[in-house]
Order: structure tokens, then sequence, then C-alpha cells
């Protein structure tokens, strides 16, 4: 084993260990922390077996093998962006909304007793139930 192949497979590993420990502390939810172990176990795969790439590389007619490895990490990381976007716009669109419906529940007393105060001055008098 080369010199490069044991330090993908550590840094792999050491991956791995961080996102598992990252997610029992809860600091990292499951599903984000699935992608990080599949990019975990993609690198120990191609650091234990590099000439994966190479054949890979060649069957789809790319004439520098390593160049495909970055094309697809970056093509990964865009979605993953795209993804996070996503789901951000999806959480700022629902903590407006909680807000909201919070400042219409607020309001909601104020509004009662206006209400009162407005049917006390024109007259109208509820009726009381019986208890």
């Amino acid at each position: 084993m080369k010199s490069y192949q044991i330090t993908v497979l550590v840094m792999a590993i050491g991956l791995a260990v961080g996102i598992l420990y990252l997610v029992r502390r809860d600091h990292i939810y499951i599903r984000q922390g699935l992608f990080w172990i599949v990019v975990a176990v993609l690198s120990l795969a191609l650091g234990a077996w590099p000439t994966a790439i190479d054949y890979i590389g060649e069957t789809l007619g790319v004439a520098y093998p390593p160049t495909l490895l970055f094309l697809v990490a970056i093509i990964v990381l865009m979605l993953k962006g795209l993804l996070g976007d996503i789901a951000l716009t999806r959480l700022r669109r629902d903590m407006r909304r909680l807000n909201q419906r919070i400042a219409l529940l607020e309001a909601e007393p104020e509004n009662r007793g206006r209400t009162a105060e407005t049917r006390d001055a024109v007259g109208i008098r509820q009726a009381k139930l019986p208890e």
C-alpha cells in the first residue's frame, strides 16, 4: 500500500468516526450525517482501491481520471448546497408563519376587550349562560 492510500484511508476513517460522534451527540441530524457517512465510505473505497477511479475514468472516456473525482465532488457539493438552501428557505418560511400566528394569538385578548367595549358602548349585552 502506498503512502497516499494510507493517508486517504486514515482521513476517511477519521471522517466517519467524527460524523458518528456528531450524530451521537445530536450536533447533526441523521439525515445530514448519512450524507457524510456515504462520503466517508466512498473515500474509504477509493483509498483502498485507487485503480477503481482509473477504470471508471477509462470507461467514461476521461483523459485524466483524477479530474473525474473533482468533477463529481463539485457536482455533489453544489447539490448539497442547493438542498441546504431549500431546507433553510423552508425553515425561514415556517418561522415567519409561526411568528404571524403568535402575533395573532397575542392580539386576540386585546380584540376581545375592544369588541366588549364596543358592544357596551352600543348597548348590546351578551346573554349569560346558566352555569
